[in-house]
């Protein structure tokens, strides 16, 4: 025989006793075959309970059970549902009797309304007829039921901490404060008023004279100099005429192009200040 053969034969015959042991055993523990329970094994009681539903009170467990059997919550069927309702009550009562207690009351109500259905309609003093001894037990659990819906609609809602986390920022408040640059367009408009000025008080001159950008360029960084800013109409003399203005202008372009000087404001709409780019203050 070969030791494959042997290895299955072998391995047959512990099958067959794995088998045999099993089937007088009761249990195996540990890999162990078990022959007889242990007879001091205790079981608490509670152990073995079994909770199916959970309610929130009276009025939840008397809903589960209209809702769970498709009854109309208009035309509730007072037999049925006090019976159920009852019997649920035994249940509790023999492990927690102080909270069956809050639930005899709505039992003590169930058996009223069922008492006063089997008793014939009285009219009220005006001739009606008599409200239907379940209007009120309905109207609370309308209400109730309106609540705990309401109540899952809030709770679906994403909540800070559990569905999502707020979002913080640093913002570092000690930057240095950085001016508005002043734009052509600012440039532009303050030209346009200064002409506007200019024409109001020049007078009517006809003469020839030349005019050296060049020169006006020298003029502006001589008036610049030994100042810390100078205002940027102060640097124009209507009284010259618009040619002077027009030439200046030029040069304080030709300045400011050449970086030779600084063109600011404080903040937007505010006065334009012109000084010298390498002063340090």
């Amino acid at each position: 025989m070969s030791a494959f053969a042997a290895a299955e034969a072998e391995a047959a015959a512990a099958t067959l006793a794995t088998d045999a042991v099993d089937g007088i055993a009761v249990a195996r523990l540990y890999g162990e075959p078990l022959f007889a329970l242990p007879t001091d094994l205790y079981i608490p009681p509670d152990a073995l309970e079994v909770f199916l539903e959970a309610f929130e009170g009276p009025l939840d467990l008397l809903l589960y059970l209209i809702r769970k059997q498709n009854f109309n919550i208009l035309d509730i069927p007072m037999a049925s549902v006090t019976r159920q309702y009852l019997a649920y009550i035994e249940q509790i009562r023999k492990t927690n009797l102080e909270l069956a207690s809050d639930y005899l009351l709505m039992a003590a109500m169930l058996i009223e309304i069922k008492s006063r259905m089997l008793l014939p309609p009285r009219k009220t003093a005006d001739g009606k007829e008599a409200e239907d001894p379940r209007a009120e037990l309905v109207r609370r659990l309308v209400e109730y039921e309106q609540m705990k819906l309401a109540a899952a609609r809030l709770d679906a809602l994403p909540l800070l901490g559990r569905d999502f986390l707020r979002a913080q920022v640093a913002v570092d408040d000690t930057l240095a404060l950085r001016l508005p640059e002043v734009s052509p367009a600012d440039l532009r408009e303050a030209w346009t008023e200064l002409l506007r000025r200019a024409s109001l008080v020049q007078h009517h001159r006809i003469s020839r004279e030349q005019l050296s950008v060049r020169e006006h360029m020298s003029i502006l960084l001589r008036g610049l100099s030994g100042r810390r800013f100078a205002i940027f109409e102060e640097l124009f003399d209507p009284q010259r005429g618009p040619e002077v203005m027009v030439v200046t202008f030029i040069a304080l372009l030709e300045l400011a192009r050449e970086h030779l000087i600084e063109v600011t404001q404080a903040e937007a709409f505010a006065p334009i200040y012109v000084r010298l780019a390498y002063q340090t203050s």
